[in-house]
């Protein structure tokens, strides 16, 4: 116990338990784990939907998994978890129900917020958006001159950005073609102006995606594509852990992923507003396939940071595909396999020496392995399987900052930014004298407005 009664989470017996079992397993090999039970490779699996996901190669035993649950019992994950499903106000600092789970409830599901059942409300407004979407690319719907859309634009930032260009790269073969579609999000006036250069402003839709409809930078955005079309038309926003795709269409899923996970878990207070002691929120990257393995697959692979890995594949090329391009399939899984092989195991000395490498190479060519990796195989990349890798991180950060004792529904840092630029700006545009500023932010002010020629 501490001073002020309260036991801290890395005090508690089974974070005490799970850290000497951590200490025992030090000098354990994922080869001696392999060697020792034939069946590992598939015996640390489970399917998941369309999902098979091995953790096989991960430095895990039995033992791990049941202190694991222990601690997930102690810390009320499943109690959580249920209060989530349930709708209760589980954003404590927001006193908010967190109901990304409505989106994906069947129409017959039942979700009680205050009493009342949202789930026919989120497919009514499902509903509503399916209908427009379906008339924009029929050509129902017009712009005002009455031209058929051929051009979208979403306008926000943060999820309001990476969700849908996430989406909207992942599920490309499933797109219409005719349509081209871009997205705004930096309040650099730059990112306008190159989505909407070549664009006629009578074929162009523009979608503003904001929870708020207050955030600067969206609104910002929101008001110079207005005046865009106005002008147009006279008229009317570990510490490490990477996740990898081999798939070319999953190029923005880490991305929205970074999104998902740094903002919600990014945090040092606890639901009690008191600072933990653990650290929480990794730092989360990565890029699709073989870009990344002439990259930074050296530094996963002979680095001195360990940085767990999830690698994500399908059994299957999208369908559009044909020929040799089809063919190439095979070859991207086959980078796929052997880097998840070749991480667990490595390569050793010995191995190294058996192949006539001069001994003086032999470090540089020695592998230590051990690095832990999950795959994540589905049979083909469908707006379903899309759905489930959503839901399936959006749980993991969920159990994760349940186990922390933070609250992952809240952006307090996001804000405080905001806030600061909002003070910020009149310095920039007016030469206004701003209180609070520090003499760095002033000189640099000062800078920028003579390099606009302002000063």
């Amino acid at each position: 116990m501490n001073a002020d009664g309260r036991t801290r989470l890395h005090q508690t017996p089974e974070w005490t338990a799970l850290a000497k079992h951590r200490e025992e397993l030090a000098d354990t090999r994922l080869r001696e784990l392999f060697a020792a039970d034939p069946g590992r490779g598939t015996g640390y699996t489970l399917k998941v939907g369309d999902l098979y996901i091995d953790y096989s190669k991960h430095l895990v035993t039995d033992d791990t998994l049941r202190l694991l649950r222990e601690l997930a019992a102690a810390t009320d994950v499943f109690g959580l978890r249920d209060a989530m499903f349930r709708g209760e106000k589980i954003n404590v600092t927001e006193d908010r129900a967190v109901l990304h789970t409505a989106l994906r409830a069947p129409r017959d599901a039942v979700i009680e917020v205050d009493g009342e059942n949202v789930v026919p409300q989120v497919h009514a407004v499902l509903d509503r958006m399916a209908g427009f979407a379906d008339r924009v690319r029929s050509g129902e719907w017009t712009g005002y001159t009455g031209k058929r859309i051929r051009n979208v634009i979403n306008v926000g930032i943060g999820g309001s950005d990476l969700g849908p260009a996430m989406a909207y790269e992942v599920l490309r073969g499933f797109t219409d073609r005719d349509l081209t579609v871009r997205f705004v999000s930096n309040v650099d006036g730059a990112d306008l102006h190159e989505a909407t250069r070549d664009l006629d402003p009578a074929e162009t839709l523009f979608i503003i995606a904001s929870k708020t409809f207050t955030t600067i930078e969206t609104i910002t955005n929101a008001t110079s594509a207005r005046q865009w079309l106005l002008a147009a038309l006279g008229v009317h926003d570990a510490q490490s852990h990477a996740v990898l795709p081999y798939s070319h269409y999953l190029s923005k899923f880490t991305a929205y992923l970074q999104q998902l996970d740094m903002e919600s878990n990014g945090k040092y207070v606890a639901r009690d507003g008191k600072r933990v002691d653990w650290q929480t929120g990794p730092v989360v990257w990565g890029t699709p396939g073989t870009n990344g393995q002439h990259a930074y697959y050296q530094l996963i692979h002979q680095g001195t940071k360990l940085i767990p890995a999830d690698f994500i594949g399908f059994a299957e090329p999208v369908a559009e595909l044909s020929g040799e391009l089809k063919a190439q399939h095979d070859l991207l899984m086959a980078n796929f396999f052997a880097q998840t092989q070749a991480l667990a195991f490595g390569k050793t000395a010995e191995e190294v020496r058996a192949e006539g490498v001069p001994e003086e190479l032999v470090p540089h060519k020695t592998f230590q392995g051990d690095r832990p990796t999950t795959t994540i195989l589905a049979r083909a990349l469908t707006p379903s399987v899309l759905g489930q890798l959503i839901a399936l991180y959006e749980h993991k950060v969920f159990v994760q900052g349940a186990v922390w004792n933070i609250d992952s529904f809240d952006q307090w840092g996001v804000e405080l930014g905001k806030v600061l630029a909002k003070r910020v700006e009149p310095a920039l545009t007016e030469g206004a004298d701003v209180p609070g500023l520090d003499a760095s932010t002033k000189a640099l002010v000062a800078q920028y407005r003579e390099l606009r020629g302002r000063s």
